[in-house]
């Protein structure tokens, strides 16, 4: 980063403590952990679904002092007016391919995150906009898609829906895919994750049932859409139905794929998706 670009995110940071540091996948799976972030700073104050920076101290390649690198806020908004605010981040240890040499990197930011101990001070940034926003109808219907930790904003949302607006009316529905393991991330109770809603009757989590191997999160997700394909188009063409996709750019490109082929043709998948667009149903968040 620029000296001058350095200089401004660091005059927006603040420091927060690592309180928790839980690994919610097993072992024989790729880890991923669930952090717990307290922030000592009264102004700090954040949305659901809306993103923080982490800058991880260097010296990195090209003389970078910081790297920095966004991540979804996992919780929902604290009610009340305490001091200290607290965030939750689903992390997964990433490592990267060297197309040319072949050799294995991992990545800076999530080994930072994974390797970090309670106690430990992180500096963060933001909190930065969210493009997901729940209606204020509570008849609407909510359709969900995503893959991976990328869609831990969806986690936040669905919390957010039946803890604090109560019986939502409209159907809440959550596709996702992954590669094995990273069921337990919306599963588990212990975690405040989405199974404590499983007794609410408008809510339902699509995960990917696979008879095939799967070296992708995006094989995964394309598996579940496939198999629920009639749901999915169903929501999809009902005018009080709010969509958002979350994950990496490559969950874009199988949701627009899949639901070609439901609509009948691309250019019919295509015109109905401008009109949720037009109508302002349509989100995302997406990364690289």
């Amino acid at each position: 980063m620029a000296g001058n670009v350095v200089e401004t995110i660091l005059e927006n940071s603040c420091d927060a403590i690592l309180i928790s540091s839980v690994r919610v996948t097993p072992t024989s799976a790729d880890e991923v952990r669930h952090l717990v972030l307290q922030i000592d700073e009264p102004a700090f104050r954040f949305a659901t679904g809306q993103t923080i920076g982490v800058l991880v101290p260097g010296p990195h390649e090209f003389g970078n002092e910081y790297h920095h690198r966004r991540y979804s806020i996992a919780n929902p908004t604290q009610l009340g007016n305490a001091q200290n605010i607290e965030l939750e981040l689903l992390v997964r240890r990433c490592f990267y391919l060297d197309e040319v040499s072949g050799e294995r990197y991992p990545g800076i930011a999530s080994n930072y995150l994974c390797n970090a101990k309670p106690g430990d001070k992180i500096k963060i940034t933001g909190p930065y906009r969210s493009p997901f926003k729940v209606p204020a109808d509570e008849q609407s219907n909510l359709l969900m898609i995503g893959t991976g930790t990328g869609i831990a904003p969806f986690r936040a949302f669905v919390r957010q829906i039946y803890d604090q607006h109560g019986n939502w009316k409209g159907d809440v529905r959550l596709f996702y895919g992954d590669r094995g393991g990273m069921n337990l991330l919306y599963l588990n109770e212990q975690q405040q994750d989405l199974g404590q809603y499983y007794d609410h009757q408008t809510f339902k989590a699509f995960s990917v049932l696979s008879e095939r191997p799967l070296s992708t999160a995006e094989e995964g997700l394309q598996d579940n859409l496939a198999t629920n394909t009639e749901e999915c188009s169903r929501l999809m063409r009902q005018p009080d139905t709010y969509v958002y996709v979350a994950g990496q750019e490559k969950a874009a490109v199988v949701l627009d794929n899949v639901m070609a082929e439901a609509f009948g043709s691309s250019d019919a998948w295509k015109a109905q998706k401008l009109v949720l667009i037009d109508q302002g149903h349509w989100a995302e968040l997406l990364y690289h």
